[in-house]
């Protein structure tokens, strides 16, 4: 009986697993068929494909139902993140104008001079970068008095960024509204610091000693350029009268045109520049395609100065950089037409202090005005540069990139535009609107103010610098070191070794 049973038993188990065994090969050729149908039919494989997409959202969905907190988490870092990049890449494209500024004065001066003007405009953001970590950029965005920060030198002090707003803690909270890390913050500011700086070495370019353009950059990044950085974007008192500079007409190139005004009347005019019966000898750059190169590539790096200054991503970046080159465009045809108009023919040099004219000037307003105001605001800025470099010319000031048209003259009217051209629904704040938008010259009043306070101070500070350097180690190169050109002189080196005679240049 017992063999019997298990023989029944045996029976009965090798029956039910050849019945599983059939089903699963049964499965497998269905799904094999399914496999088939899908390989061979992109309509199969695109219902697949949506039912992995539906079934991925709907997980999703739920996941984010129960971890909501988590999700927010996730979204704020991602924010971060992509604000950090976007500064990160302004930051790039701020730092790669000092590319376009040293082929720009290269060739608009004479060849003998290029080693020393590419040295200054290389050596000179290193000079920044340090000066700006030390001293500037505490003194600048550290919490302090309405005229100066006291704290964050160094770098130095609490800080939790990218906390924003109240959720903020630390000594720059002048700075607390951009929601990216200290580094990022730094990373940009140091980039408008030595576009400050390099402004002035065009203006002095040919005649001043190497040694002294490095000290004076020191002192404008360390302490001049800072200050009136507090007062504007520091939280200082000129920020707290109403004064608007968005991206720096003001802070950036007024401050360094003021130095670049005083370096050239201190330092006098180039030999030969003037005659003494009042006639003006030109002086022509060496190579005008190293200048439309570097023109080309400041226009480019402009993008990361106006548009960057939000240092946040927005739909705002599009629109701020289309008013930047609508100016510059706009710049760029009125300087050539005028300098048409007054010497007969078009000049290549003043159609590119044209187009920087007209960044320049839509700077402090980029964010405000609408597209054809900043049409206007490049036109007329393209007409000015080109009266002021025939004016300082007759008033034997001698610039010879003419860095005082562009960045002092422009500034300033770029500056006063904003109180002209700024636009309410633009700005969504009432007190931020223009006199031709409201009929009101309360915000007029506040950019003269600043204008002119500026304009005080940076000739005070800047003078007394050129002075004190000037008692130092002597302002002016030797006549014989002008005539043979800065690059023996100064560095021991040509440019184009071999290709010129430098000492049978005229001068």
């Amino acid at each position: 009986m017992l063999i019997i049973k298990t023989h029944l038993t045996y029976n009965k188990r090798v029956k039910t697993e050849s019945k599983a065994m059939l089903i699963t090969r049964t499965q497998k050729r269905k799904i094999q068929l399914i496999i088939n149908k899908i390989q061979k039919s992109s309509s199969w494989q695109g219902c697949v494909l949506l039912s992995v997409i539906l079934l991925l959202c709907s997980s999703y969905a739920v996941y984010a139902q129960d971890s909501s907190t988590s999700l927010e988490i996730i979204t704020g870092e991602l924010k971060v993140g992509l604000d950090t990049l976007w500064v990160v890449i302004a930051s790039i494209l701020v730092i790669a104008m000092n590319a376009g500024f040293a082929m720009l004065e290269t060739g608009f001066c004479r060849s003998k001079n290029a080693v020393n003007l590419l040295s200054k405009n290389l050596i000179v953001f290193a000079v920044s970068t340090l000066a700006f970590w030390a001293i500037g950029f505490g003194l600048m965005f550290a919490d302090g008095n309405s005229f100066i920060g006291t704290q964050g030198f160094f770098l130095q002090g609490a800080d939790n960024s990218p906390a924003t707003g109240e959720a903020y803690e630390g000594v720059y909270n002048a700075l607390s509204w951009a929601g990216v890390p200290l580094s990022a913050k730094f990373l940009f500011q140091v980039a408008f610091a030595g576009t400050a700086a390099t402004i002035v070495s065009g203006a002095v370019a040919e005649r001043v000693k190497f040694i002294d353009f490095l000290f004076f950059s020191f002192f404008l990044v360390a302490i001049a350029y800072p200050v009136i950085g507090h007062w504007t974007w520091g939280g200082g008192w000129l920020a707290n009268a109403g004064f608007q500079d968005f991206a720096g007409s003001t802070v950036v190139h007024s401050v360094g045109g003021w130095c670049a005004l005083t370096g050239a009347i201190i330092l006098g005019p180039r030999l030969g520049k003037y005659l003494s019966d009042g006639g003006i000898v030109p002086l022509p750059g060496h190579n005008l395609s190293l200048a439309t190169l570097g023109c080309f590539i400041l226009w480019i790096g402009w993008f990361g100065f106006n548009p960057g200054s939000t240092m946040a991503v927005g739909e705002n970046i599009a629109y701020i950089a289309v008013v930047t080159n609508l100016a510059a465009a706009s710049g760029a045809l009125t300087g050539t037409i005028s300098s048409w108009v007054l010497a007969g023919k078009p000049d290549l040099s003043l159609s590119i202090n044209g187009i920087l004219s007209g960044l320049v000037a839509i700077t402090a307003g980029c964010s405000m005005v609408s597209y054809s105001s900043a049409v206007t605001i490049g036109a007329l800025a393209g007409i000015l540069v080109v009266f002021s470099v025939y004016m300082l010319d007759k008033l034997k000031i001698d610039d010879p990139v003419g860095a005082v048209s562009v960045h002092l003259v422009n500034g300033i009217w770029g500056t006063i535009a904003v109180g002209l051209f700024a636009d309410e629904n633009i700005t969504g704040d009432e007190s931020i609107a223009g006199f031709f938008s409201n009929g009101t010259f309360a915000l007029l009043g506040s950019q003269i103010l600043g204008v002119v306070s500026v304009g005080v101070t940076m000739i005070i500070f800047s003078t007394m610098f050129w002075v004190v350097l000037r008692s130092i180690f002597g302002l002016r190169v030797s006549q014989e070191e002008e005539y043979l050109g800065l690059d023996i002189g100064e560095h021991g080196m040509e440019a184009y070794t071999g290709f010129f005679d430098f000492e049978g240049e005229s001068q």
